[in-house]
């Protein structure tokens, strides 16, 4: 049954809000009156075919990853214990104390209950579950270890949620640092510049290089900063909407997977996401070929996810995956030797799980180390632009200095 938000009248007159599970509006109504509540308004938390209503506003179904980690970690639980995925589901539903994440819960449950798949229900919601959580539990459900997939997955996004977490937080300093200087230095150059430069100029005193090139700066700035501002939002907002569509966004992710600056970084991200999701899935007894077309989903990259789809036809019809994924081009060799090493030894599984450790080992070391040059990067940089503001003003008032004396 559906879940609907309800908004009614207790008997002592106070107004109360919450979610109801219904087989309709009217049987909402009918339920609301049982409880001794007056509803003033019953609204659907989601229209069909998974849209959000207006009135609900539930339907978004946009959740925190705090909440989204909670409710896998509860759900693997649950379904480990051989408990049904509908009951799994208004379990975890019973137990929640925000609207959102219960309204969701009780829609995806109903939409089990309607005879749809897991994997299916989820995919109503793609903002909250990503392609490599629906990825993982459908090669779950195809291979009948739902129980041991949801459990991999639940140590997964515990896991991506803390590393998210903790790169955040080593860059909120840095990102704070260079927006307080940034709003300075503009404002010196929009406020204080000007009325330094009258009064060299009142005295007809020969300016320095450095100062001439501040004031030049600073004129750009006055008479064409809201212009530049308005230049960059639409540059930004251009770019972004050209990388919505499926064939620019190919050639980007093939230019990033190609760039000599970006092909390392981007190449690591995407053999860990690769390596760990086929190592969770191989671990749970899930079949290659299965594990393969759920792995290709969660890959990023799309350039690299078609070259890795590629890799699959040819496993499926019989090529080694190590042979497949080498001529792929697409992972780093070390990846394509373990997984060599697995096949030849018949520990495939274990060999992916032991190689997407050292690939993430790898990934966490490099995102650690930039994280780590972002710091004195920016005061290097905000410290410099600060000392040439401060030379060009000073500048002319030791030369003025010396024509006094």
């Amino acid at each position: 049954m559906p879940a609907y938000a309800y908004e009614a009248m207790t008997p002592a007159g106070k107004s109360t809000k919450g979610i109801i599970e219904a087989a309709s509006a009217a049987a909402a109504r009918s339920s609301l009156r049982q409880r001794n509540l007056a509803p003033l308004s019953v609204e659907p938390t989601v229209a069909k075919k998974g849209k959000a209503t207006k009135g609900a506003g539930f339907g978004r179904a946009k959740i925190s990853r705090r909440a989204l980690t909670l409710l896998t970690r509860q759900l693997a639980t649950l379904i480990g214990s051989g408990i049904g995925v509908e009951q799994a589901l208004k379990t975890v539903a019973d137990q929640q104390n925000k609207p959102a994440v219960t309204s969701l819960l009780l829609n995806l449950r109903a939409s089990v209950l309607e005879g749809r798949s897991f994997a299916q229900a989820l995919g109503a919601y793609p903002q909250v579950f990503g392609d490599f959580y629906r990825a993982s539990v459908a090669a779950g459900e195809t291979s009948g270890q739902l129980g041991q997939v949801m459990e991999h997955l639940s140590g997964f996004v515990e896991t991506r949620a803390k590393n998210r977490q903790t790169v955040q937080l080593a860059l909120l300093y840095p990102a704070i640092l260079a927006v307080v200087s940034l709003a300075v230095i503009v404002a010196l150059l929009t406020f204080v510049v000007p009325d330094i430069v009258r009064v060299f100029t009142s005295r007809g005193a020969e300016l320095p290089f450095l100062t001439r090139s501040l004031i030049t700066v600073s004129d750009f700035i006055n008479a064409w900063g809201i212009v530049m501002l308005g230049v960059l939002a639409a540059i930004i907002l251009g770019g972004a909407s050209l990388l919505r569509q499926p064939a620019m966004r190919l050639r980007w992710h093939r230019f990033l997977s190609r760039s000599v600056l970006t092909r390392g970084f981007s190449l690591k991200t995407n053999s860990v996401q690769f390596a760990g999701t086929l190592a969770t899935l191989t671990v749970s007894r899930v079949p290659l070929v299965d594990a393969l077309t759920a792995a290709t989903q969660t890959v990023p990259n799309l350039h690299i996810r078609e070259k890795v789809a590629q890799a699959t036809a040819r496993v499926r019809e019989g090529t080694s995956l190590s042979r497949a994924l080498d001529d792929a081009k697409v992972f780093p060799p070390m990846l394509i030797a373990m997984i060599a090493s697995g096949e030849a030894g018949g520990v495939l599984g274990t060999t992916l799980t032991r190689a997407a450790d050292d690939q993430e080992r790898d990934l966490n070391a490099l995102v650690a180390a930039l994280v780590a040059l972002v710091e004195p990067a920016v005061l290097l940089i905000m410290g410099g632009i600060v000392m040439l503001l401060v030379l060009s003003i000073l500048l002319p008032i030791v030369n003025l200095n010396n024509l006094v004396n």
